[in-house]
């Protein structure tokens, strides 16, 4: 069955459920199932009466239910949806508008002052206008199909220039299949989705269309109710949330109040992470925090469709494996570990990671050049399929992999070969440390001058000592050599982090 399939079904299995639900500082809103499909319905009729061609549709928002409206209107409608979020600056909304040419672009919240050529705008009053109209013909003959692009979501790019990714129907449908059975643990309690991501960043796909496609619940948090701990924990509480899905680092951060644990959510049953390397300390507060839930570590770039690994991490994971494995290939996908020259290396040997398989997106919108350098094809199980080359270095260890970092944030120093991430994990194995992040102060010829790691610890920053300090540079002296060891160790109560959720390492190099 495939996701609009699906979504079709549940409308009708349970119109009284609630299918969405934000949580802002001043309250909430939602949708049932029933609104959900009557709304997605009537702006899809409108759409397809009144916007020329099957264009990709531009939809601007944060966590509006209309937002959550217009994605399934434009694949009702037969159109490719590209999420902004508001916290997208308006000069990359610029881009992301000049690069799709949109017929239509959608804002469930104000527009920045950006031009949208001759695009039709629709502002929120349009919006709540269409979807409040009586009646709506039946748009199924023109639901995407297998093959269509479902969604493009812009990241960012090396040159500068954003990078829309393609991910069709079908690589969405077999990322569905194969993410539900890593929340079955919940299906007695029912799905409530916790989504902290924006819906710009995949890892917003893992909670939504999961919660979609199994007639769950979306719990949205708006990103101001995350400046209060305290609110959000309350209204946490209330969710009868069965299934996490966030970064690691925003867990580190809830994990910093004791009150988070399985008395707060006493439904939670699953716990889904991405984006991020989890880690052993991180996965086994969780364990202990929260008793009766399984925890999940996954990995995906954007251009597999959100991710194509996991495994259930365990106590006994935990202590056999530092750092973590990512886990094993979905169905439909295989792991390759390749050399520069795109050749398998020798079995537990470094080099980057290349998957191929039924999630892989079929490129870069309107960029050939950069989809021909990231993407090919490859033999598996007799057919061909899509292979792309992640950037990601990793190895295969028991059919497991293991992530070892980004290829771009390895570094030379001193004619040293150093990943930034392995003396993060090193580190992050001390005893306190809660997060960790290391970068390279550089010369003004560009050249790596020396390390700084910048660490939380399980203490206030101010508690720590300058001997202190020495002490975890000595620690870590028995795991690394002498040239891996940062030079300045910075403690700070918390570290900055991107929209999405991750360590934001630009912003701690403004420091």
């Amino acid at each position: 069955m495939s996701i609009l399939e699906a979504i079709a079904s549940n409308v009708q299995a349970h119109p009284e459920r609630l299918a969405y639900v934000v949580n802002t500082r001043e309250g909430s809103q939602s949708l049932t199932w029933r609104q959900l499909g009557e709304q997605s319905d009537r702006l899809a009729t409108y759409i397809s009466q009144y916007v020329p061609g099957n264009v990709p549709v531009v939809v601007y928002g944060h966590k509006d239910p209309l937002m959550i409206v217009s994605f399934l209107a434009c694949s009702k409608s037969g159109r490719a949806y590209c999420p902004v979020d508001t916290s997208v600056p308006a000069g990359r909304l610029q881009d992301i508008v000049r690069e799709v040419v949109p017929s239509l672009v959608i804002a469930a919240e104000p527009l920045p002052e950006v031009s949208c050529g001759n695009a039709l705008v629709l502002d929120k009053c349009d919006l709540e206008r269409i979807v409040a109209q009586d009646g709506a013909a039946s748009t199924q003959s023109l639901w995407l199909g297998p093959d269509d692009v479902y969604y493009i979501i812009f990241t960012s790019g090396s040159t500068g220039k954003p990078k829309g990714v393609q991910i069709t129907r079908d690589c969405l449908d077999n990322f569905v299949a194969w993410g539900q059975t890593l929340c079955a643990n919940a299906a007695e309690q029912g799905y409530v989705f916790v989504n902290q991501a924006p819906y710009s960043f995949d890892l917003s796909v893992m909670d939504l269309y999961l919660s979609l496609s199994l007639g769950g619940t979306e719990f949205a948090l708006e990103k101001k109710l995350l400046e209060s701990m305290a609110t959000l924990f309350e209204r946490l509480h209330t969710s009868g949330a069965t299934v996490w899905v966030s970064t690691p680092s925003f867990a580190e951060m809830c994990l910093a109040d004791p009150s988070f644990s399985q008395e707060l959510l006493p439904s939670m049953r699953a716990m889904l992470f991405c984006g991020e390397t989890l880690t052993n300390r991180c996965a086994e507060r969780l364990l202990e925090a929260f008793p009766q839930a399984e925890v999940y570590n996954t990995y995906g770039p954007t251009e597999s469709t959100v991710a194509v690994t996991g495994v259930r991490v365990t106590r006994d994971v935990s202590q056999a494996f530092v750092p973590l494995p990512v886990g094993t290939p979905k169905p439909g996908t295989s792991i390759r570990i390749v050399d520069a020259d795109g050749n398998e290396v020798a079995p537990g040997q470094k080099g980057e990671i290349q998957i191929v398989g039924d999630s892989v997106s079929v490129g870069y919108f309107h960029d050939h050049e950069r989809t021909a350098k990231a993407f090919s094809t490859h033999e598996l199980n007799g057919q061909t399929m899509r292979a792309y080359r992640t950037g990601d270095e990793g190895y295969l260890q028991d059919g497991m992999l293991f992530y070892s970092g980004r290829i771009d944030l390895q570094i030379k120093m001193n004619g040293y070969r150093i990943e930034l991430e392995d003396i993060e994990a090193n580190i992050a194995k001390i005893a306190g440390v809660v997060r960790v992040c290391v970068l390279p102060v550089r010369r003004p010829d560009g050249s790596v001058r020396s390390l700084t790691a910048y660490l939380v610890m399980d203490r206030p920053a101010s508690s720590y000592s300058s001997k202190e300090l020495r002490g975890l540079r000595k620690e870590l002296a028995s795991d690394l050599p002498a040239y891996m060891i940062p030079k300045r160790l910075r403690v700070m109560d918390d570290l900055p982090v991107t929209n999405n959720g991750k360590v934001d390492r630009k912003a701690l190099a403004a420091l």
